[in-house]
């Protein structure tokens, strides 16, 4: 799926991810390809993105490697997926 991930200063990444995990407001939840349309409101937390990632410099300042594994750090967000298209907007 592909995944667009925006803060209020800039598009922090875009790209194409296996699994997406986001903590939601009311739980953490997997988005995986094929998903259905959802909207969610999105608390503190980790997100997790699954697949291979090549990380920038830039995505550096924002994005910790662990593994297979891609962390990003939010305080709240919204994310919308649709026909295998997510989009998360973070604070």
């Amino acid at each position: 799926m592909h995944l667009e991930i925006v803060s209020p200063e800039a598009q922090l990444f875009s790209g194409q991810v296996e699994s997406i995990t986001v903590p939601g407001t009311s739980g953490s939840f997997q988005i995986l390809n094929n998903h259905a349309p959802i909207v969610s409101t999105l608390t503190q937390g980790q997100v997790i993105l699954q697949g291979k990632i090549s990380m920038t410099e830039e995505m550096k300042k924002h994005f910790t490697q662990a593994g297979d594994k891609t962390l990003f750090t939010i305080q709240s967000g919204v994310i919308e997926m649709r026909d295998n298209k997510a989009i998360l907007l973070s604070d």
